[in-house]
């Protein structure tokens, strides 16, 4: 079994940086506010104290010890519904302290790119997120090679310099 994603976070020193490629996810624990959200409710995107309040916390208190983090979110456009309700909810990720971009799929052809969204922590240990073809979690997998957290941090890197913030990314 791979350490938790907080076990990971609370051992990360300075960096953690997560690559995001899937136009959409089905990810079990947000499946009631997207359809909420869907239906027109939206008020549980900028709920500080709800589903997303334990997140919110871990950010807040990694940053609060040093740590940077950098989301960045590679996107068909034009978007999906799902990526529509991720950036209604992005700047509560912001307000935590998570600095968010947004890049266009079409732009990043030229960029070798794992198979699988990706946390990097410190640039030593890569927490890869695995999902099934419908979205839902397929588990995580940690790895340390340094030709795979090198691929990673390359990938990331390239996709952080050509994307958008969030503030300037409209849909």
């Amino acid at each position: 079994m791979p350490p938790s994603f907080a076990e990971q976070l609370a051992d990360c020193r300075s960096s953690a940086v997560h690559l995001e490629m899937r136009d959409s996810y089905a990810i079990a624990p947000e499946a009631a506010e997207f359809a909420a959200w869907r239906a027109g409710r939206d008020g549980s995107r900028n709920d500080r104290v709800g589903r997303r309040s334990a997140w919110l916390d871990m950010v807040r208190a990694a940053t609060g010890r040093g740590v940077t983090f950098r989301r960045a979110r590679i996107v068909s456009e034009p978007v999906s519904e799902y990526i529509r309700f991720e950036h209604a909810g992005t700047p509560l990720n912001i307000e935590a302290g998570e600095d968010v971009r947004w890049l266009s799929r079409r732009h990043t052809s030229d960029i070798a790119l794992p198979g699988n969204d990706f946390w990097l922590f410190d640039k030593v240990v890569v927490r890869f997120n695995h999902f099934s073809g419908d979205g839902a979690s397929g588990g995580p997998e940690v790895v340390d090679t340094p030709a795979v957290v090198a691929l990673c941090s390359t990938a990331f890197e390239k996709v952080w310099e050509r994307a958008v913030p969030h503030a300037e990314f409209t849909i």
